[in-house]
């Protein structure tokens, strides 16, 4: 029996969402899994973890007793001690940052820097796992993603990241529409090509321009808050990878909330629409993806906040508090980390057993 690789999908949900995967990539680890990772793609929450996973370890994937020792409980601190919302708000501080009021996840950007240490350039990713960093092009509407070679997006283009900092690609995953607020990115500031035809050769580009001198970038979880897009077509309900790997979904968007109490002048009503649009969107790519895996459980599992399915009277309580805990990236108190931390870790524990793939 061989182990497949495996293609880490890392959802958005701000504080809650980075509790969350730490639980999940855990149950990886506990399994000796964390060696099997190949690709990550994530979203939101799920790309501020991943980027601390990987500043801790040294720009490197942890193994997987090295988590369990080292990593896990030093982030672990970290969320329980700091809080990336207030110290990216004391960034305004600084008189330079002012002109980020507005731009917020700049700010979040110099909070990383500066408060977190994170100063590693994308150029500084390990090549494996390959991790793609999503947020949404607002000049556009499409996902813009970053890697450790190059950024873009299929209609503008891709381009060198050169000294594209980490913490800039990481803040993008915060601007959330009514919250942080869109990075902007100097388009004139890189060399950008594109392909020929949307599915042609990747090696057959032209040199091209944005149309936008400045990209706005918001949070992936605007486009797509699941962050599967890079490794499964929702269309034609296939896996993109040609050789096979297990795609293993870490789904910690928050459930709609039920009821619509809202008076007639409320500004949210727009933003409860909003939710509803973003609530289906969420649900045609799970049904395409669950419709995948359940034909055969050795091609990937989905892992989600929400699931109570399984669980007692104890644990549907549980998982009730975990799901609609508040998305924000304030700190988290110890046990309230433990909670949500433990119920990623519970779920994703059973699914992992069908990462094994038949002999070859």
């Amino acid at each position: 029996m061989t182990i497949l690789p495996i293609d880490l999908v890392l959802s958005g949900g701000g504080i809650r969402a980075m509790a969350f995967h730490l639980g999940v990539i855990r149950a990886l680890a506990e399994a000796g899994r964390l060696e099997s990772v190949s690709r990550i793609s994530s979203v939101s929450g799920g790309s501020l973890v991943t980027g601390l996973v990987l500043h801790r370890s040294g720009m490197q994937w942890p193994s997987s007793e090295r988590f369990q020792a080292e990593i896990y409980p030093a982030i672990r601190t970290e969320l329980t001690t700091r809080s990336l919302q207030w110290d990216a708000l004391r960034e305004l501080r600084r008189p330079q940052n002012l002109r980020f009021l507005l731009s917020r996840s700049n700010l979040l950007a110099s909070a990383l820097r500066r408060r977190w240490a994170i100063r590693d350039k994308l150029a500084d990713l390990p090549a494996s796992p390959d991790w793609s960093i999503n947020g949404t092009n607002a000049e556009n509407g499409k996902r813009f993603r970053f890697k450790r070679t190059d950024l873009g997006d299929y209609l503008n283009g891709y381009a060198p990241t050169g000294n594209f900092p980490l913490a800039n690609a990481m803040a993008v995953s915060a601007a959330f529409p009514g919250g942080f607020g869109p990075l902007r990115l100097r388009a004139d500031r890189f060399k950008w090509r594109r392909r020929l035809s949307w599915d042609g050769p990747k090696d057959e580009t032209v040199e091209t321009q944005p149309t936008a001198s400045v990209i706005h970038l918001y949070d992936g979880g605007v486009y797509d808050n699941l962050g599967l897009e890079p490794f499964f077509d929702a269309g034609r309900g296939v896996a993109k990878a040609a050789n096979g790997h297990y795609i293993l979904l870490s789904d910690a968007g928050r459930p709609l909330d039920m009821g619509f109490s809202k008076y007639s002048l409320n500004p949210f009503r727009i933003k409860r629409v909003a939710d509803i649009m973003s609530d289906q969107s969420h649900a045609l790519r799970v049904r395409a993806f669950h419709h995948y895996f359940a034909k055969d459980a050795a091609r990937g599992a989905m892992v989600y906040i929400g699931d109570a399915a399984d669980l007692d009277d104890s644990g549907r309580r549980e998982a009730k508090f975990v799901a609609s805990f508040p998305t924000s990236l304030l700190k988290l108190s110890t046990s309230d980390f433990d909670r949500i931390s433990d119920h990623g870790r519970r779920l994703a524990t059973a699914p992992l057993a069908a990462a094994v793939a038949q002999p070859p």
